[in-house]
């Protein structure tokens, strides 16, 4: 189950169990949601709550890539939240953790992505 809300005025998704492996299985369902919120939600600010993601690889990474550029295109950002160690070690070693900022609550992350100004 996916999960998508508005905290603070920002979106926020919430993968669930189902989404414990973002294998290539299940990616065109979350790429397709992630891909047209990321184009259409106002303001262009999501969260992404990964906490109940143990697992994913290069094609999840190059879609989280994808839904950065389209968020920054509109003056936006995408802040992530919750990672599990391994995907926190897959961030660090392809050093894209530099990217996104990552908060270990859903708290912390629509606070950050709420007071996030494109000048910043």
């Amino acid at each position: 189950m996916i999960e998508v809300l508005r905290q603070e005025n920002v979106t926020v998704i919430r993968l669930g169990v189902t989404y414990r492996s973002l294998d290539d299985d299940v990616l065109e369902e979350v790429g397709g949601l992630l891909l047209t919120k990321a184009a259409t939600v106002d303001p262009p600010r999501i969260v992404l709550d990964l906490s109940e993601t143990t697992f994913f690889g290069s094609t999840f990474i190059e879609l989280l890539v994808r839904v950065w550029k389209r968020l920054r295109e509109r003056g936006g950002t995408l802040v992530l939240c919750g990672l599990q160690p391994f995907c926190t070690e897959v961030l660090r070693v392809t050093r894209l953790d530099s990217l996104w900022k990552n908060y270990p609550s859903q708290q912390e992350a629509v606070a950050s992505a709420a007071s996030f100004s494109n000048g910043e």
